[in-house]
């Protein structure tokens, strides 16, 4: 007998009896309940649609002696004294990295920031005082953006690679199994950590080298081929290739490209608020009832609008989680979310932005970095808008957001460096604030409570995307005009989040050792 999928549903009070799994299996299979099957689910999700949300799962029925299900692991193998310079410790950098030493390759990684122990310290002044180090924060450092802003791992970019191979190797190296089957798959900032650790010790135990503190400053060319980079110390570091993997807010490396005369483009991205309800409402919300069965996750969601012909849409839903500051300099107000790997906490929040297209930015045509400066004039002004010195946060009530008003009382927020009433529809631009309004009565409507006094608006969710792609040719990965150099992840504007970054680390490095041979 070949193994059998089936779908079924099972009530919340039932999910945690591995019998009442395998009964209704078996018998959406046609199956008797015999000691000759075994079953095990691969794939689960929520289905809210009716009054009592169920879990949705999808089992493998087998026969008792079919095999275990094979999973990916990492296999470096003899170094062979090529080198490959890798800027950036985040995903795309340390999965182009595992991949490299799996074709005899050394990785040389290099990060601004500093280790994830480390950067845990510059976290807390960012909170307590106020004080943004511009190389460490929830941006920059090991294990890039993701680590400390939630650790989600679900992706819609199957197509750029393999999924499992990801998840697997996050398993291999301390994640949850269960992780291989959940469909919104979430680690929790409190576990990410501790399996980057160690996903750095595989990197050094295979021979590979990874370097904290150490910021890039500029492209090394030889006759218009990359060869290495220079350090802030004025070191040089070389290799037979250099990849970028900086993640979505390195300004820095966009102007150093432009300065070298490395051909750099605009992309459109997105740009809002972050919005908080308490996690009751949105269980009331999206499950039909509250309070929810003890069993069902917080609720989550994901919600977009059409407005003036520009989306208006949900991004980095943090079910029982916390808005936190992700500024990447001083002077700057950016405001990202978070979620411990419970997701028990009061609030839930997420991003609620407006998209942008090339026409919504002026500038654009003549700067590739018009985007960019967009963006952080945006982050400024708010930062302005307070008192100049802490990373409080504007925020507004969302009521009050739509008649133009300033909240009389904000009430209570996750957001721990704390908020103030404050006009968001005047800080923010004019075309976002008008139809981040309309989006969101639009979204009120289908989704009753939504647009209600008890969500709060804070501002401003930014940092959706880069503003800027590095192009690259399909075929070689590499830059079309500049040979040996390789960019991936959120940076290069390929990739949205920490599975698809890793997964186009992967590819690049693939394409980086099929050059090398």
């Amino acid at each position: 007998m070949k193994p059998v999928l089936v779908d079924i549903r099972i009530p919340a009070d039932r999910i945690h009896l591995p019998d009442a799994v395998r009964l209704a299996a078996l018998e959406k299979a046609g199956l008797p309940n015999s000691q000759e099957f075994v079953t095990r689910i691969v794939r689960r999700s929520i289905d809210a649609r009716s009054r009592m949300p169920k879990f949705a799962l999808q089992v493998a029925i087998a026969p008792q002696d079919a095999p275990e299900p094979e999973w990916a692991e990492f296999r470096p193998v003899a170094l062979t004294g090529k080198r490959v310079v890798i800027v950036g410790a985040g995903p795309a950098g340390y999965f182009a990295a595992l991949s490299l030493l799996e074709h005899g390759i050394t990785p040389v990684v290099l990060d601004r920031g500093k280790d994830v122990n480390e950067r845990r310290k510059d976290i807390r002044k960012l909170y307590t005082e106020g004080l943004v180090n511009p190389d460490s924060n929830y941006c920059f450092g090991e294990g890039g953006a993701g680590t400390y802003s939630d650790g989600k791992l679900y992706t819609r970019s199957s197509k750029r690679g393999n999924v499992g191979r990801i998840l697997d190797l996050f398993v291999a190296h301390g994640a949850s199994p269960d992780i291989r089957i959940d469909a919104h798959a979430h680690i929790g900032s409190n576990k990410l950590p501790g399996i980057v650790r160690n996903l750095r010790q595989a990197i050094l135990d295979a021979g590979g080298e990874i370097h904290f503190n150490t910021r890039v400053t500029d492209l090394l060319l030889d006759n218009g081929v990359a060869t290495g980079v220079r350090l802030a110390d004025g070191e040089i570091v070389s290799g037979e290739a250099v990849i970028l993997a900086t993640g979505h807010s390195a300004r820095d490396i966009y102007r150093m490209l432009v300065a070298r005369e490395v051909p750099v483009e605009a992309k459109p991205f997105a740009l809002g608020v972050r919005i908080e309800h308490p996690q009751p409402l949105i269980d009331r919300i999206f499950y039909h009832h509250s309070p929810r069965h003890p069993n069902l996750p917080a609720a989550s969601y994901r919600l977009t609008a059409q407005v003036e012909g520009r989306g208006v849409f949900s991004f980095c839903m943090c079910p029982g989680g916390y808005v936190v500051p992700a500024s990447t300099a001083p002077g700057e107000l950016v405001l990202n979310g978070m979620s411990m790997a419970e997701r028990n906490a009061e609030f839930a929040n997420s991003g609620l932005v407006v998209e942008l297209r090339l026409e919504d930015i002026p500038g654009v045509q003549d700067d590739p970095l018009a985007g960019l400066a967009f963006q952080a004039a945006v982050e400024q002004a708010m930062f302005r808008a307070g008192d100049g010195v802490t990373q409080k946060a504007p925020a507004q009530r969302a009521t009050d957001f739509l008649q133009g008003r300033i909240s009389s009382n904000i009430g209570r927020t996750s957001y721990v460096p704390g908020a103030y009433a404050a006009p968001l529809h005047e800080l923010l631009p004019e075309d976002v604030a008008r139809r981040l309004g309309q989006g969101l009565v639009a979204l009120g409507r289908k989704n009753r409570g939504y647009d209600s006094e008890e969500a709060l608006l804070l501002g401003v969710e930014s940092r959706t995307s880069s503003p800027v792609r590095i192009p690259r040719d399909r075929e070689t990965m590499a830059h079309p005009a500049v040979p040996g150099l390789y960019h991936c992840g959120e940076g290069a504007g390929y990739a949205g989040g920490i599975v698809s970054a890793a997964m186009d680390g992967e590819r690049v490095a693939h394409a980086v050792a099929g050059k090398l041979g």
